[in-house]
């Protein structure tokens, strides 16, 4: 067995385990696919009889043609309820199991490390959670609705046939499977193709999200010809391999109504010839005419039903390895929540790099005191952010330890140890909702009168009331009606209202006037009191008040003290500082 091979019964057993949780709803609806195609298929027998009661000129069953006219109704009736049951089943069946599958994916996602979604482009992982999944539900319910009708059509159709005429039916069984061997052939090639075209799909969906999320930065570079060049390019890429995808797949159902149209000329001309020679009645050959084109055509849906798998499959494996992807390293089960902590903070001998073939912060030692403001300068991917995330365990060092008050960090839980950190990043992030849930995001429990006192301590109380709803406005994405100075108080807010124990502010008022930033500053510096605070900073001027001033230069520490010392010391720090300050 080919490794190709391997991999699909792989992925079929996993969608098997997938549908799993609804395997009585399928086989409640495969048992009525069962009574309805029976009901359809014994129509052709009643048809064959009231022909045959049809003897001669003046000898017609009038009785016989009437009662089996009447069982044919009973049988076409009872056929088109039990499909129309099974429909609502299928349709239930389908969306429930891409509604459980979503869910999964979301609470996946939510497990991911910050290095998975770091490096796979954000359209990419939402075209899998959209598009790849509705595709997959579109060929999950054309594999319930038809195949299994028409695989329990071939089955009761040759039983059929086989009371009939065993001759017949030997031959029609002969010549089936030279459909299945095109069926088959076709359908190997489709599949590489229909997964390439997901794989594209996604590119193009990320390259949508980037352009529509950063609108702005697209028209202040004038990138827009570029952009749209680069989406022609994609989008040409996907409209070739769609062609070809589609190409092969509608080769499916010529080929297989030309091998079924023998069959069913085989069927006629053997039939004929068993009539004349009184084997068969001729009642009994038009019912073996009606099931040899029965037989036939569940084939050709078929075909067009595997044609449509290979593309749900091929999708369905993208949502798969997303699921895959190995979640964040989970807590120890003896791991410790944080209850009241001092702040002491001491990291030892850490190495980290992202790419492990390009080295950042190496042999990093650092020891904080309980109520320390620690500010962190340095050029730009010095490693100053990267520091950030490993203290938020956003990240696992590849060694070292980093401890507060002691205990090393991968011993407590990161949900207790982020509950301790309050953080204000230079990018700022709001969702969907009002200005209160947004404030309110981190202390659940706060109330009214405690948001107020967080936003007046961050002068955002005055823009607040000044918008059509004050605290009751509903922001749109990312708060799009907002200045980017006002999201940063929201953020500044936010952090305030979290009472933390340790403040981790990365370039917090960058995009702040400097009127409004001395008095956040001011908020800050009373906030900080006898907090641990880590201060990411490029404006130095911000940062002389520190107790620790750390510099960082190519991931290692490579100065520390107060403005005053580091000044004195006349070294790389001096270099930063005369840089920004020097007329």
């Amino acid at each position: 067995m080919s490794k190709s091979e391997k991999t699909k019964q792989t992925l079929l057993k996993r969608i098997l385990a997938t549908v799993g949780n609804n395997k009585y709803l399928i086989l409640l609806s495969l048992l009525l696919t069962v009574f309805s195609v029976a009901l359809t298929l014994y129509i052709p027998i009643l048809a064959g009889n009231a022909i045959d009661a049809i003897i001669g000129k003046n000898d017609v069953r009038l009785d016989v043609i009437v009662q089996n006219l009447f069982l044919i109704a009973v049988c076409a009736g009872a056929s088109g309820m039990l499909q129309w049951l099974i429909s609502v089943i299928n349709n239930r069946v389908a969306y429930k199991t891409a509604n459980d599958l979503r869910n999964r994916v979301a609470q996946h996602i939510n497990s991911l490390p910050l290095s998975y979604i770091d490096s796979h482009p954000y359209g990419d992982i939402v075209s899998r959670v959209t598009s790849d999944t509705d595709v997959f539900t579109d060929g999950l319910l054309l594999g319930f609705s038809q195949l299994f009708n028409g695989a329990v059509t071939i089955i009761i159709t040759l039983i059929f046939m086989l009371t009939l005429s065993p001759v017949i039916a030997i031959v029609v069984v002969a010549l089936t499977p030279i459909s299945l061997f095109i069926a088959r052939f076709i359908a190997s090639k489709t599949y590489s193709l229909f997964g390439k075209q997901s794989k594209i799909r996604g590119e193009q969906t990320a390259l949508i999200n980037e352009i529509v999320s950063n609108q702005k930065t697209v028209q202040a570079f004038s990138y827009e010809d570029r952009s749209a060049v680069r989406f022609d390019e994609i989008n040409k890429e996907l409209s070739d391999c769609s062609i070809k995808a589609i190409f092969f797949s509608s080769l499916t159902n010529p080929f297989t109504r030309f091998v079924n149209n023998l069959i069913y000329a085989a069927v006629g001309l053997s039939g004929a010839l068993a009539s004349l020679a009184g084997v068969l009645s001729v009642g009994g050959f038009v019912s073996f005419l009606a099931y040899a084109n029965q037989y036939t055509k569940p084939f050709n849906e078929i075909s067009g039903v595997i044609t449509e798998l290979q593309n749900a499959f091929a999708c369905i494996q993208r949502v798969f390895e997303l699921l895959d992807a190995s979640p964040e390293v989970p807590d120890k089960n003896d791991a410790l929540d944080l209850k009241n902590i001092n702040g002491d903070i001491k990291i030892d001998g850490l190495y980290f790099s992202y790419d492990k073939s390009k080295k950042l912060l190496q042999n990093l030692n650092l020891n904080v005191s309980a109520g320390q403001k620690i500010a962190i300068v340095g050029p730009t991917g010095c490693g100053k952010t990267t520091l950030i995330n490993l203290l938020m365990r956003f990240y696992d060092m590849d060694s070292g330890t980093i401890s507060v008050d002691g205990i090393d960090v991968k011993n407590i839980t990161k949900n207790s140890l982020r509950d301790h950190y309050g953080m204000v990043l230079q990018e700022t992030w709001l969702k969907e909702g009002n200005v209160r849930e947004n404030i309110s995001y981190g202390n659940a429990d706060a109330t009214e009168e405690d948001i107020i006192t967080a936003a007046k301590a961050a002068h955002a109380h005055s823009f607040i009331m000044r918008l059509p709803d004050g605290y009751d406005t509903v922001l749109g994405g990312k708060g799009s009606q907002l200045s980017q100075g006002e999201k940063q108080l929201l953020c500044i807010a936010r952090a305030m209202l979290s009472a933390p124990s340790m403040l981790i502010l990365d370039e917090a008022t960058s995009s702040i006037d400097t009127a409004t930033e001395l008095k956040v500053q001011d908020a800050f510096k009373k906030l900080m009191q006898g907090k641990t605070s880590f201060v990411v900073a490029h404006r130095l001027s911000t940062v002389i008040d520190a107790d620790v001033i750390l510099v960082m230069k190519d991931g290692n520490i490579v100065e520390q003290g107060t403005h005053t010392e580091l000044l004195a010391k006349n070294g790389f720090y001096t270099q930063l500082y005369n840089s920004q300050f020097a007329i």
